[in-house]
């Protein structure tokens, strides 16, 4: 009887290391409790800013004031820089600086190019996709930079450019909290619903900060400090529409057209982009790997 022999194959390349699931949900700029704090603060001056027409009291000074778009620019730069520091200090490492200077400055050489007729506008598909990927708190930096490189390349530093900035970082924050389970085309269609909502919104927002100063009093357009706060929003939609809703509508056409048709394969560079540089993750599940077993036992 012939005793059967047993072949033992080494693996030239050494012994293979278990391996471990693990499931990551990365952030480049990881988002802490001080950099929420910052957030919020951030939110409700803007708000303010923004929203201060609708519910001034005659006689407050603002009403008639020359000087108020200045006073409350100085006001969103601190916020601006406050956040901006908050998220330097939650971790923003050179890997997520050189991202983030990428993508600014890709965005600000779009941004005059494309502002053009119709409210043709390209900067806030690259602020969408890159709060989308790179998280809220990278895409609330990235709408802020972006618009500020525009502004120094451009020349257009003035008193509205913290309104616009501020305004930008939202956009960037909203793409971050989108649902993160959505994956292939439902992803690009939720992309392209929100980027349209929000450049329409962005055109809202800015004609909300100067409309008080661009129309006289007595018309129909005006606004008027202490009237009910649906009078002034009437006033306002109509202020808009004769004046930027050609433009408003644009832009949101524009902006949703682009994602639509640049969505994914951007989508899958800058994801590559994202692994490449192996950012710090902002929360780690992991499944254990199974544990050996005993021969014989």
């Amino acid at each position: 009887m012939t005793t059967p022999t047993t072949t033992t194959v080494t693996d030239p390349r050494g012994p293979r290391p278990t391996r471990r699931a693990d499931v990551t949900d990365v952030s480049a700029v990881p988002v802490g409790a001080r950099t929420v704090a910052a957030l919020v603060l951030a939110g409700i001056a803007g708000l303010l800013a923004f929203g201060w027409p609708l519910v001034v009291a005659p006689g407050s000074g603002l009403e008639h004031g020359t000087d108020a778009p200045l006073v409350l620019a100085g006001v969103l730069v601190a916020v601006v820089a406050v956040v901006l520091v908050s998220l330097g200090d939650g971790g923003l490492d050179v890997k997520a600086v050189a991202v983030l200077g990428l993508l600014s400055a890709v965005g600000a050489v779009l941004r005059p190019l494309s502002a053009g007729t119709a409210g043709v506008e390209l900067v806030f598909v690259v602020i969408v996709l890159g709060g989308r990927v790179f998280g809220p708190g990278f895409g609330f930096a990235l709408g802020s930079t972006t618009i500020l490189a525009s502004a120094v390349l451009t020349g257009g530093v003035g008193p509205w450019m913290p309104f616009q900035m501020l305004a930008a970082s939202w956009v960037g924050l909203g793409a971050g909290l989108l649902p993160r389970r959505v994956r292939g085309a439902g992803e690009v269609l939720v992309l392209v619903l929100y980027g349209a909502v929000a450049a329409f919104a962005f055109g809202l927002a800015m004609n909300l900060s100067f409309w008080p100063f661009s129309v006289g009093s007595g018309t129909g357009l005006s606004f008027v400090a202490g009237d009910p706060v649906g009078d002034n929003l009437r006033r306002f939609a109509l202020f808009s529409a004769a004046t930027s809703l050609g433009w408003d509508v644009g832009r949101a056409v524009t902006t949703g057209v682009v994602l639509a048709v640049v969505g994914r394969p951007a989508l899958v560079a800058l994801r590559r982009t994202a692994s490449r540089a192996a950012f710090a993750p902002a929360r780690t599940r992991r499944v254990p790997a199974p544990e050996p077993t005993v021969p014989g036992a």
